[in-house]
């Protein structure tokens, strides 16, 4: 349990940043988060923020200026709502080049700019789409619980649409209230049986732009980020290190003790090289 960012900083040229749960809490930045990312650079170190968002690069970099996070703060910005952009448009994926030109989307309209530029046409039912697109809950049906959502991913379950889902988060602390995100949705689609493409971490593909952007060796690598699931065995997947967050979405379960928070990693099979309660200098 560390301190601070500046007891590991001597060891690592390069840092990959989670966003929401380590930088801000989809309200506000945290206290210090920026000052560390300030820091980062004084030490003329790479920075590249990677994030679960369900939307182009662009869009969560103009969404990080009205929080502070300019862009002398990082050398770049890599989405899974980037990855799912590109892998609609190329088409070049098996998976991706089976899928026709109707599609479903289940989600907020604030993530209608993933589309931009794909020639898709969007449908209300999903008896008429050929595939789904989720990006997680809508502002009518809430993010409390998966409920309200069951009976249309049972019409999606029943004519055997191909789900994408644009991020893998199972939850999301907003504001210091719990909600669920797209990869809840998606894990009980597939759970029951059907089709799912995960973009995003864990999973390493969203992980090469990354590397390339920082241009530096795995070994002097560092992912920075609060989940487990995503940022920390996403960390792995790709070879690098990770430092783990706990003043994200595990805060109300292990808050700043020390021996719940190696427990849960030991249990989860993960290796981070240390922890921090927040990400600050």
């Amino acid at each position: 349990m560390l301190g601070g960012l500046a007891d590991l900083a001597q060891h690592y040229d390069g840092y990959i940043v989670d966003l929401w749960g380590t930088v801000h809490d989809g309200v506000r930045p945290f206290d210090g988060a920026i000052a560390c990312l300030q820091a980062l650079r004084k030490a003329d170190k790479r920075v590249v923020l990677l994030s679960n968002a369900p939307r182009p690069a662009h869009v969560v970099a103009s969404q990080l200026e009205g929080f502070g996070v300019t862009s002398e703060l990082y050398d770049g910005i890599m989405t899974s709502g980037e990855e799912t952009h590109r892998l609609l448009r190329e088409k070049t994926d098996p998976w991706f080049a089976r899928l026709g030109h109707t599609m479903l989307h289940i989600g907020g309209t604030y993530d209608q700019e993933l589309y931009d530029d794909l020639g898709l046409r969007r449908v209300n039912s999903a008896r008429e789409a050929d595939f789904v697109i989720n990006t997680g809950p809508d502002l009518d049906r809430g993010a409390g619980s998966l409920d309200p959502y069951l009976p249309e991913l049972q019409t999606c379950l029943a004519r055997g649409l191909p789900m994408i889902c644009a991020n893998p988060d199972m939850v999301v602390i907003k504001g210091g209230v719990r909600q669920i995100c797209a990869g809840a949705l998606a894990a009980s689609y597939a759970e029951q049986g059907g089709d799912v493409c995960w973009i995003g971490k864990p999973y390493p593909r969203v992980y090469e732009p990354v590397l390339a952007m920082l241009d530096v060796p795995r070994t002097r690598i560092l992912a920075i980020g609060d989940a487990l699931e995503t940022d920390i065995r996403g960390a792995a997947a790709a070879g690098v290190d990770s430092l783990w967050i706990l003043g994200g979405i595990h805060q109300e379960m292990i808050g700043n003790d020390a021996e719940l928070a190696a427990a849960e990693v030991h249990g989860a099979g993960l290796h981070p090289v240390a922890a921090v309660p927040r990400l600050v200098w």
